[in-house]
């Protein structure tokens, strides 16, 4: 082939190189380079780094770079550009400007504005620093694309006051500009000044851009504004009526976020190809708005389409839309989808189905499925250790916690406050002072979550006195602490000081929860203030807080033991929940046996064993209702069917920490190993007793051992 002709064919080969994005053609047409060029230029070099670049093979693209005879400021910034942009490998960005001063080439504007983004990324201020030294050093402070780098580097670092001054130095502030600023902003947390910055953006006369929109819109969505957010919308449509993937995206993130599932639903059956971003958002939207099954069923229409496929996130969301549900069996097909797929080894998908089995009260399936996990971080260990608290196996959730800081050698604000709300569950004071010590030594002392898991600990563990001392160093407590106090107090018998709190909780501005009104029933329950309870019990009603069950069962009680039969057994009628909780009827005829009620007590009794013909605690309180009103006929009879059904009641446990060892006991167990010195004790503490109330019948104590 003549020269001329080589040369004209290796230029348009070379040329090509810019339009390329596929990787396979890439190599084609590197090796077709390869075929016809004798020596290649610096110029080739660099066209084929941009090729692999833009391919996304940054390997291939360093692997031109390291063959270059002599490389110029084109390759490095190529390179040093491709780097910066992809999370992973920024740090090789920053370990090239060493190697362009060995090779005595000068950096520029796109240079530094290649390493400011690097910086930023990593979060790195002393290079970020260091680099916005040079750059006046070397006199870019004018080039306005280095300024806004600098900006966005200060702004990532967090370093806020660093980046407003370098704002108010830019001469002509662009929209890219305010973009950053907006940026920062926002990913510090000072939301209300983000939306300053977009005002003084629109004052100014720069025009927002389609990404300025996106971030207003995310703001809107995480303070849950939806009246701001509904003008944003507004002048999108006004400004911009053809809004690209990304601004949808957002749009319906914020309908979702503020609770107008109508609006989301329209903003997404006008998205013309949602890709897997808008799929995910809607159905993790009505995941959050507690539409579980509209979230399974726009799973089941993204999988009826070839594209996008679901990802990780995809079945997190679905799976945690089964376990709002409880329906496990959509959740054990989901488990088979996720492994046919190969997130089985997804940590997030993998958090997700610990919590749904848990949920669906399969703690073995959980149990499996985190044993399956070889890289687990502290949030999988909360879920193990929420779960097992969910369970009512206290014991497992403290060993969870225990094995977690082994492993991982850290805990936060969750964990914590589940392993604390174990404690108070099992009444273990030493263990949950030892997740005290431990708490102080993280710096979690101070966090709402874990105070108000203090007090309800310390307060169920018998030591008032340390969870006033907790409560009171708090500044300014949330209403989970007011919940764990009023609870505190009502458990401790001091009724009149639980109640004292409600006025407190309504003078800091909080607004009581369910948890705050169920724990000042069961206070006026437990000290018998009748009016009190009432007033709650309305009081509750008029302020929009629905009243569960156990609302229902204080309330119950409350008017059971003050007499009131024939109001408790009218709340126990119109209750929703008559029919599907038994315990309504139970606590009722419980206090019918101790007035002696005949006439309710009979209705009550048959309601009951209808409701629950199977139930072992039912037939012996209805046998014990007969009993009292001397009814021996119908006590026989429940006495047969009792052994017919082959009940039998569950005995009573107690357990007490020796030695840094839970040790349990129940009725008639002779299994303790320590039951011989025991019986001596019995015998020592009989004898103190003779001496000082007279005779006892030791044969009765030993008899409950």
């Amino acid at each position: 082939m003549p020269l001329a002709q080589e040369s004209y064919s290796l230029r348009a080969l070379v040329q090509k190189c810019s339009s390329i994005t596929s990787l396979r053609r890439a190599r084609e047409l590197h090796a077709l380079i390869l075929t016809i060029a004798k020596t290649r230029s610096p110029y080739t070099y660099n066209n084929l780094i941009s090729m692999y670049t833009r391919c996304g093979s940054l390997y291939d693209a360093q692997l031109m770079f390291d063959k270059m005879p002599q490389r110029s400021l084109v390759s490095f910034n190529a390179l040093m550009s491709a780097y910066s942009k992809t999370p992973d490998h920024t740090y090789l960005a920053l370990k090239l400007i060493t190697q362009m001063e060995f090779d005595c080439v000068r950096p520029d504007g796109s240079t530094f504005t290649s390493l400011l983004r690097a910086s930023g990324m990593t979060e790195d201020w002393l290079m970020g620093s260091l680099l916005h030294t040079r750059v006046l050093k070397q006199g870019h402070v004018n080039d306005v694309c280095v300024q806004t780098s600098v900006l966005g580097m200060y702004s990532n670092c967090g370093d806020l006051k660093s980046s407003d001054k370098i704002f108010e130095c830019i001469g002509y502030k662009d929209a890219v500009s305010w973009n950053c600023m907006i940026v920062g902003k926002l990913k510090n947390d000072k939301i209300k000044e983000g939306f300053h910055l977009f005002c003084c953006m629109v004052r100014s006369g720069v025009t927002p851009t389609r990404f300025t929109y996106s971030m207003m819109f995310n703001a809107c969505s995480r303070l849950q504004d939806y009246f701001c957010g509904q003008l944003f919308h507004a002048q999108v449509i006004v400004s911009n009526p053809d809004a690209d993937l990304p601004l949808q995206n957002a749009l319906l993130d914020m309908y979702f976020n503020c609770g107008d599932l109508e609006s989301a639903f329209s903003v997404f059956s006008r998205i013309r190809n949602p890709d897997l971003v808008s799929w995910n958002s809607v159905i993790t939207g009505c995941l959050k708005n507690g539409n579980g099954e509209k979230a399974i069923d726009l799973f089941i229409r993204l999988q009826r389409i070839s594209f996008p496929k679901p990802d990780e996130y995809t079945f997190a969301a679905v799976i945690s839309a089964t376990a709002l549900l409880l329906a496990s069996e959509y959740g054990k097909l989901l488990h088979s989808q996720v492994t046919k797929t190969g997130f089985h080894e997804s940590l997030f998908v993998g958090t997700t189905l610990v919590s749904m089995y848990f949920r669906n009260s399969d703690p073995e399936s959980a149990a499996r499925i985190f044993s399956s996990i070889s890289a687990k971080d502290v949030i999988l260990w909360t879920e193990m250790i929420m779960g097992w608290s969910r369970m009512a196996n206290g014991e497992c959730a403290i060993n969870s916690f225990r094995q977690m800081y082994l492993e991982c050698n850290s805990a936060d604000s969750f964990s914590l406050s589940g392993a604390l709300g174990a404690c108070a569950d099992q009444a273990t004071l030493k263990q949950g002072e030892m997740i005290h010590c431990l708490a102080v030594k993280l710096g979690y002392e101070t966090d709402m979550s874990v105070s108000g898991s203090l007090i309800d600990m310390y307060a169920k563990s018998g030591t008032l006195a340390a969870a006033q001392s907790i409560f009171s160093a708090l500044s300014n407590p949330d209403l989970k602490c007011w919940n764990s106090m009023v609870l505190a107090y009502g458990h401790h018998g001091m009724a009149d000081k639980a109640l004292m709190i409600f006025d407190r909780i309504l003078k800091h501005g909080h607004i009581p929860d369910q948890i705050t009104y169920l724990s000042l029933l069961s206070a006026c329950s437990h000290g018998g203030f009748v009016e009190k309870g009432k007033f709650f019990w309305v009081h509750m009603k008029e302020n929009g807080c629905l009243p569960g069950p156990k609302h229902y069962s204080c309330m119950v009680s409350l008017l059971s033991r003050a007499g009131l039969l024939d109001e408790a057994e009218e709340l126990v009628n119109e209750s929703p929940y008559s029919e599907g909780y038994p315990e309504l009827g139970r606590t009722l005829l419980s206090s019918c046996v101790t007035h002696r009620n005949l006439r309710i007590g009979v209705h009550v009794a048959e309601k009951i064993l209808r409701l629950d013909s199977e139930g072992c605690a039912t037939h012996v309180l209805v046998s014990n209702f007969y009993a009292a009103l001397g009814r021996w006929d119908r006590v026989a009879e429940m006495r047969r069917k009792k052994r017919g059904l082959a009940l039998e009641k569950d005995p009573g446990l107690s357990w007490i920490e020796v030695r840094n060892s839970v040790r349990v006991f129940s009725s008639g167990d002779e299994s303790q190993p320590d039951i011989d010195e025991s019986r001596q004790e019995l015998h020592r503490l009989q004898n103190n007793m003779k001496k000082i109330n007279g005779e006892f019948d030791l044969e009765i104590i030993l008899s409950k051992m």
